[in-house]
């Protein structure tokens, strides 16, 4: 039975890193999903402060995924067109054109909101790649937390390789 549990693990595991790109499927809360599973259905066991611990963390890292995409299109003089533009625009683009409307959306909806605060194409580009940054930041934090549980998992059913 463990090895199906560790088998269904590994697949609920690729499905949270897989949402790291995704901005539809939230990657980390999907990897903790693994780690319960794995601490629950499994003969293996993780002490429950870890599990708090990192509860907590993905939580947070879900918050500020969703706050800094907003905060770089801010940040770089973008008002509130160019936030909701690149909302927009990264759900037309992962509608319309996945995989790269991922980047291209909120790219084009950021540019295209700051546009229509008459914002001269230099400043609508600077806003543009703050959307770009804000995205690009907020994946990389949610791929660390998801890569973590990775070894973590690894690291319990294998003890004696440690």
């Amino acid at each position: 039975m463990d090895i199906f549990i560790i088998c269904l693990v590994v697949f609920i595991l690729l499905l949270g890193i897989i949402g790291c790109f995704i901005p539809i499927i939230p990657g980390p809360p999907i990897s903790y999903v693994a780690l319960l599973v794995f601490h629950f259905f499994s003969s293996y066991n993780i002490d429950e402060n870890t599990l708090w611990i990192w509860a907590l963390i993905v939580i947070v890292v879900t918050l500020f995924d969703l706050w800094i995409q907003i905060y770089g299109v801010k940040k770089f003089g973008g008002t509130k067109k160019a936030v909701n533009g690149s909302i927009i625009g990264l759900i037309i683009g992962i509608v319309l054109f996945p995989p790269i409307g991922i980047i291209i959306g909120p790219f084009l909806g950021s540019f295209i909101g700051a546009k229509m605060d008459d914002q001269d194409v230099n400043k609508a580009l600077k806003i543009a790649l703050g959307a770009i940054a804000g995205l690009i930041l907020g994946t990389l934090v949610k791929l660390s937390v998801s890569l973590y549980f990775i070894p973590k998992i690894i690291y319990d059913v294998t003890p004696s390789l440690w």
